[in-house]
């Protein structure tokens, strides 16, 4: 189904004016003949009065970025777009399978406000069938889903997306946003599962059979990328355009959460640690070398062990030393 794009004459006005002027005209016409007998002039009014009402149903009225299918009697007739005052055909119909339906997204939210009168109902029924050509921002659910190592994470994304092809969306799927929706669920398990949550060693995340460092947490634009690019080929046929996919929520799943903080506090205890440890050998080495070359004392190899030992215990420890002063000989 190609779209076909109808409509470019916006002459909804002058048809409304000269509708109206006809209706009054009959109507008068009616009212000065009412008591004359000529019965085919008196017919012909009448029938105009009756189908007078009939070309209203061709008007219609779009705001910017909205668009309108069209259909006569089950054929696909073209698509109104741009803002404007039309006149169609008064019988040909719109169609748009998601009008009803409520996503949670921009646009599609319900605010929890009291229930419609019963006009504001029969307005929102005519305007609901118009398709929306704005950029729309869908926000699916959190969903749990395991990654490539088997740990499941809790994440979710928000996916800004338009329509570009308004036939395509209404007659090659069955509820476009629906079919959005869920090819947004299946595309985001496809991609988690290659990745680990944080970086994790041998393991292919792009697919060429060299390990790489790819993860969920530090490489969260790649992993975006890769996902709206997987929605869009699964969406192109419903006339949709993935604009931008985002990773908005990324957390390990509550049953292992609370391990798996335990392993990155231990992973950063141990790093700290060697990074003490280094720090205090150092520090060592280089008290040793200035008091040999300044000559201050002369240490034997007993004597620079159990030195050694004390600078040690003093820099790695956690805890402040407490000093013991030896007022007496060093031997």
């Amino acid at each position: 189904m190609k779209e076909k794009i109808i409509g470019k004459r916006k002459n909804g006005m002058s048809v409304l004016i000269l509708t109206s002027l006809v209706n009054i005209a009959a109507i008068a016409g009616l009212i000065l003949n009412a008591e004359k007998e000529n019965a085919v002039m008196f017919g012909c009014l009448i029938w105009i009065c009756v189908i007078g009402w009939v070309p209203y149903l061709g008007l219609k009225v779009l705001k910017p970025q909205e668009a309108l299918v069209l259909t006569l009697f089950g054929k696909y007739k073209g698509t109104l777009k741009g803002d404007g005052f039309y006149f169609v055909n008064p019988f040909c119909t719109s169609i748009n399978p998601a009008s009803k339906t409520k996503l949670n997204q921009s646009g599609d939210v319900d605010a929890g406000v009291k229930l419609p009168s019963a006009d504001q109902l029969v307005k929102q029924a005519a305007v609901n069938n118009k398709i929306s050509l704005k950029l729309m921002t869908l926000n699916n659910n959190r969903q749990k889903i395991n990654d490539c190592l088997g740990n499941p994470v809790e994440i979710g994304i928000a996916v800004t997306w338009r329509v570009v092809d308004t036939a395509k969306a209404v007659f090659n799927v069955d509820n476009y946003k629906e079919y959005l929706s869920l090819q947004c669920d299946a595309a985001l398990r496809n991609i988690v599962r290659i990745y680990p949550y944080d970086v994790a060693p041998g393991i292919d995340t792009t697919g060429d059979g060299i390990a790489d460092e790819g993860s969920l947490r530090g490489s969260s634009e790649i992993v975006a990328e890769r996902i709206r690019d997987e929605i869009q080929q699964k969406v192109a046929e419903a006339g949709l355009e993935i604009v931008e996919a985002r990773i908005t929520y990324l957390a390990y799943a509550p049953e292992i959460a609370a391990v798996m903080l335990q392993r990155q506090q231990a992973s950063a205890i141990i790093d700290a640690r060697k990074m003490i440890v280094d720090g205090a050998v150092g520090m060592v080495e280089m008290a040793l070398e200035r008091l040999n070359d300044n000559k201050i004392v002369d240490l034997d190899d007993e004597r620079k062990a159990a030195m050694v030992s004390n600078l040690l215990v003093v820099l790695c420890g956690n805890k402040d030393a407490q000093p013991i002063v030896n007022s007496g000989s060093l031997y």
